[in-house]
């Protein structure tokens, strides 16, 4: 039953369990709360690392200007929120240590900023949860987001021997993150529906499949990949600071909403 009430407090799924006998006379304990307290924001890439380019915007400098327009919003409109950063500069930071800071600093939700390649003709926002890849085109996504590891030293011996390019690596590490699926999925479709409704983009939809970063996360994550650089349009759009501010506004919207939707349900 202590599995069940940590799954139900830490990955808000509210599972149910056996009943259990209480001893007569023994205390009754008040539900727990939730509250979203912390928050942290990944900027994609860095350093070293560049990420996908198109003619004249690289993806580590495009993510970074989203998430800290991202963080400014949260910061300036929801002060009991504290906003914890992977990077707020170009600097690289290895994907383990990424998950590694959400879960240091106890975050209730993990929200990862990056920018897609494709064809030219490719366009539009998509937003990832961890899960089993279901078609070979989230599977080609997720092994060049997961790639960066070839950058890092001894990452063999750090991932557990994975195998960015192994598709058996990418379902066995999916595991790690399905106490957290129904929430993930929850915060990603209303950044979807943000995207798609107020902010005007074409959404290509909320997709699942196995990234690194949000690997080890123990709590709600979700990858936003917010555009195509490979699209000259959608180069354009993303490398101007109006349209990375409405990107931001977007998903800040949406974790507002997540946060409202969650914290309301203590009031059941």
């Amino acid at each position: 039953m202590r599995n069940i009430v940590t799954l139900c407090v830490a990955g808000l799924l509210f599972i149910s369990g056996p009943s259990v006998a209480v001893a007569p006379g023994a205390p009754v304990l008040p539900p727990t709360k939730f509250h979203l307290r912390t928050v942290v924001l990944d900027a994609g890439h860095g350093g070293k690392d560049r990420g996908c380019a198109g003619v004249s915007a690289r993806e580590a400098n495009v993510s970074l200007k989203i998430i800290l327009e991202l963080g400014h919003l949260i910061e300036e409109n929801m002060p009991d929120v504290r906003v914890v950063y992977t990077r707020k500069t170009d600097v690289f930071v290895e994907l383990a240590d990424r998950s590694g800071i959400a879960n240091r600093h106890n975050a209730d939700l993990f929200i990862s900023v990056h920018c897609n390649a494709g064809p030219s003709a490719a366009y539009g926002t998509e937003v990832w949860t961890m899960g089993l890849h279901k078609t070979e085109a989230n599977l080609a996504v997720a092994k060049r987001e997961n790639a960066v590891i070839l950058q890092e030293d001894n990452y063999k011996e750090r991932y557990n021997g994975f195998d960015p390019n192994s598709p058996q690596s990418q379902i066995l590490f999916s595991l790690y993150q399905s106490a957290h699926v129904t929430n993930s999925l929850r915060f990603a479709q209303k950044v979807e529906r943000q995207f798609r409704t107020n902010v005007g983009r074409h959404s290509r939809g909320v997709k699942q499949a196995g990234f690194l970063v949000l690997w080890k996360s123990t709590m709600p994550s979700v990858l936003i990949e917010a555009g195509f650089l490979t699209n000259r349009n959608e180069e354009r759009y993303l490398n101007d600071k109006s349209g990375q501010s409405y990107m931001a506004s977007g998903i800040y919207r949406a974790f507002r909403d997540y946060k409202s939707e969650l914290e309301a349900m203590n009031e059941e």
